[in-house]
């Protein structure tokens, strides 16, 4: 099951959802508002070496662990 990350159009509020059927309705957790729109997902991945392969000047998401939740 893919996992989308969107971003609502009324507030703005960056999500994540499992996706199990194509014709699954997706709310915002925020203000509830059915308009959302999908974006494009980067990740990180090890090489062999240990070296990241994270695209060049990517500094995160927005969401945990990528620079906007302020565990770190």
């Amino acid at each position: 099951m893919p996992i989308y990350e969107y971003i609502c159009d009324e507030c703005s509020e960056r999500f994540e959802k499992i996706v199990i059927n194509k014709q699954q309705e997706i709310s915002c957790p925020k203000c509830s508002s059915k308009k959302a729109t999908i974006q494009l997902s980067v990740f990180a991945t090890t090489g062999s070496n240990g070296t990241s392969n994270t695209p060049s000047g990517f500094t995160g998401g927005g969401r945990c662990c990528g620079g906007g939740c302020s565990c770190h």
